[in-house]
């Protein structure tokens, strides 16, 4: 132990003596002299020398281990130290590198900033400015007298925007109070159209409150005038027929609507037409020299004949339309039957009948054979043949047709082809005699309830 101690004593007065070592060195000696101690130990153990030696390098190993263990608890204290001042000098280098990348930032956005005012497409050039003339005789003192730049073309030149949205704001401000007029002045249409549209009925019940003052008054119907004064403008041959199934109305209360439509305007076109043509032809005719010769009028009036083929069905302005109902339900509203239209084909002088209804055929027409071959199909009288030409039957697709009765009713008088007297039916004369008598308004009026009632029993 003395020995051991003083080995110790001896050591630790080296390490007094000798100056102080870092730490990597003093684990650099520490390792060396353990690995020579223990290559010591490993040649006594060879050679078999006594193992007191052995104590000795032992107490030389434990003392490198205090060393060891010296030098590391060194390490650790300076690398805690390096690491505080690390720590120490790296807040003020993340505040540093915090800066520049803020500054980083604002250059990009001064740099994108700058770019987008570089490429700013402004748009006064394209507002339609009024010109510099108009501009200084105009613009108020208030907006001429500022100074906005001091570059002079620029400074004009947003002199004559401030003065452009100043009357901007003043249009817009007009126009604003144009809205509100306008507005009134819808809510004022809409009353008056309120009103407007309620007058009918007021009218109608004022009407109707109206008609006893008008029977004790004997005053003829508004209506029933009105339609007078349309037939004035008829045709002879509709004239003829609106004046008989008025007398068959008026006489014997019979159960049916005459009516008169068809365009007053176009009506009156026609007649006066008609006036003027009538007074040229007299006035031609009085003026015409007597020695013409025959053979050239009658090439002209062919010639006039052909032109006008182009028009053959056109009919009058003016229609009548009949609606007959039925008569054999009393105390009760009258069933409607039938809705008949006639009209005048001015070319042609017939009078075409036809219904409302579709027709099928001459099973659904209920004019067809309403009396003996009379389908409607040929043209009544000569005239007429002759006009059409060749091909002289009427289409079966036309709404109205030519019915021999309607032209008896509208009193186009029909002779026939040939003389009866030359063909010695002297019976046949009558027969027809009878047929014609037959065909008054009463017996059409007859038959033509007949086959309504009888083809809606059918259906």
């Amino acid at each position: 132990r003395e020995k051991n101690n003083k080995i110790m004593q001896s050591e630790m007065a080296k390490d007094a003596v000798a100056p102080e070592k870092s730490p990597m060195e003093l684990l650099q000696e520490s390792k060396a002299s353990v690995e020579a101690i223990i290559a010591r130990m490993l040649s006594i153990k060879k050679q078999g020398n006594p193992k007191s030696e052995n104590r000795e390098l032992l107490t030389q190993m434990f003392l490198n281990f205090i060393s060891l263990r010296q030098a590391n608890r060194a390490i650790l204290t300076e690398e805690e130290k390096v690491k505080s001042e690390t720590e120490l000098a790296k807040s003020p280098m993340d505040f540093t590198a915090l800066q520049l990348h803020n500054l980083m930032y604002e250059k990009s956005h001064y740099l994108k900033a700058t770019k987008t005012s570089r490429e700013f497409k402004s748009k006064y050039p394209n507002i339609d400015l009024i010109s510099e003339q108009d501009f200084l005789r105009d613009a108020p003192a208030a907006i001429k007298s500022q100074t906005l730049s001091n570059d002079t073309s620029h400074d004009l030149m947003l002199k004559r925007l401030n003065f452009e949205l100043h009357q901007r704001k003043e249009l817009c401000k007009l126009r604003a109070q144009l809205e509100q007029h306008k507005k009134c002045l819808l809510e004022t249409n809409a009353e008056r159209n309120k009103f407007l549209s309620s007058l009918p009925l007021h009218l109608k019940s004022l009407k109707k409150a109206s008609l006893p003052v008008h029977s004790q008054l004997s005053l003829p119907n508004p209506k029933k005038l009105k339609y007078h004064n349309l037939a004035e403008l008829l045709p002879p041959p509709l004239y003829v027929i609106y004046s008989q199934f008025m007398a068959q109305k008026e006489a014997f209360e019979e159960n049916i609507d005459l009516e008169v439509s068809g365009s007053l305007k176009d009506a009156q076109t026609y007649a006066k037409q008609q006036a003027e043509q009538n007074s040229g032809e007299s006035s031609r005719l009085r003026d015409d020299d007597e020695d013409v010769d025959d053979g050239k009028r009658q090439r002209k009036r062919a010639k006039k004949e052909c032109c006008d083929k182009a028009g053959l069905c056109r009919a009058h302005p003016l229609k009548i339309v009949l609606h007959v109902y039925d008569d054999e339900i009393p105390n009760s509203k009258p069933r409607k039957l039938v809705v008949l239209k006639f009209e005048y084909l001015l070319k042609l002088n017939v009078v075409c009948v036809g219904t409302e209804e579709s027709q099928d055929g001459p099973e659904g027409n209920v004019l067809c054979n309403l009396f003996p071959d009379d389908v409607g199909l040929e043209p009544p009288h000569q005239s007429a043949k002759l006009i059409l030409g060749d091909n002289h039957a009427f289409d079966e697709s036309r709404a109205s047709r030519p019915y021999k009765w309607a032209q008896d009713l509208a009193g186009i008088e029909i002779l026939p082809e040939m003389s009866l007297f030359l063909t010695g039916k002297d019976t046949q004369n009558s027969d027809t005699a009878s047929a014609s008598d037959q065909r008054n308004v009463q017996t059409v009026l007859q038959r033509i309830r007949s086959q309504r009632k009888s083809q809606l029993n059918r259906v």
